[in-house]
């Protein structure tokens, strides 16, 4: 479903402010896999991910979505594609607009756009059925601005956008970083649920080892632009924070100090 082969990627290169971020980078992924990223900051875990969006272009190297080389696609081009929900839940949605109206962006991403204006009760009645799964009342909100809704409220909109059209590729880039453990924990289970209902090929970063080791069917880490460390299935299943940190250290050759990742082991 994914091929990463060769992508190099150097931000200002030639300067003082040079940064490899991305050094002879190879990742294949299975229909349906579910792989989470872990690695310190500057590992080029959301370059990565860059990378397959189309943000940045490669310096290198070819990406492949589903047999289609969209290498040197645009970022608008990818969307028909990709789903992706951002750390910040202020990111991937207007504010200004309603619950409905950002599901009705959603559901014509990638489609021919019309001249035809409002919502069908069709559309309505669907809506409100996908954010009656996500138990939040919001199927009772259709029409509340997205910009007065809570961060997990937002996240989880977000999340169901980013899935409307079930993706050939999710990217999830640490979406509940910025939300108290009791939220993110919710947004994490919905996240879960939806995935395997859609058997969505997903990548997810996350600074919490106890979701990388616990969450999808395999797990990679990075370091220096680089995969250094890749586990699925059954090995995956019996690691510990322990024996991610030894690893970190057998291949990076140095202790894994982030402070952000070691204090996200709960």
């Amino acid at each position: 479903m994914l091929k990463i082969n060769n992508v190099y990627k150097t931000f200002h290169p030639g300067i003082i402010n040079e940064k490899k971020a991305l050094t002879n980078l190879n990742l294949h992924l299975s229909e349906g896999d579910f792989v989470t990223v872990i690695g310190s900051n500057g590992a080029g875990k959301s370059t990565m991910l860059n990378m397959i969006a189309g943000v940045y272009p490669v310096d290198s190297g070819s990406i492949t979505i589903a047999g289609t080389n969209i290498t040197r696609l645009s970022e608008y081009k990818r969307a028909r594609y990709i789903g992706r929900v951002f750390q910040d839940p202020m990111t991937g949605t207007a504010p200004d607009m309603e619950i409905q109206e950002n599901l009705a962006i959603a559901a014509r991403r990638g489609g021919l756009h019309t001249l035809r204006s409002g919502l069908t009760r069709k559309e309505k009645d669907t809506y409100r059925e996908l954010l009656a799964s996500l138990h939040l009342g919001l199927e009772d909100r259709l029409s509340t601005k997205v910009g007065l809704l809570s961060g997990g409220q937002r996240q989880a909109v977000t999340l169901l956008m980013a899935t409307f059209k079930k993706p050939q590729l999710l990217l999830l880039d640490e979406h509940t970083a910025a939300l108290d453990p009791k939220t993110a924990h919710k947004v994490l289970d919905m996240t879960q649920e939806i995935v395997e209902r859609d058997n969505l090929t997903t990548l997810m970063i996350t600074h919490n080892m106890n979701d990388a080791i616990s969450i999808g069917n395999r797990l990679i880490m990075m370091n220096d632009g680089k995969i250094i460390f890749d586990v699925q299935g059954e090995e995956k299943k019996k690691l510990t924070v322990d024996t991610l940190l030894n690893k970190f250290k057998e291949a990076a050759g140095e202790e894994l100090s982030n402070d952000r990742i070691l204090l996200s082991d709960s």
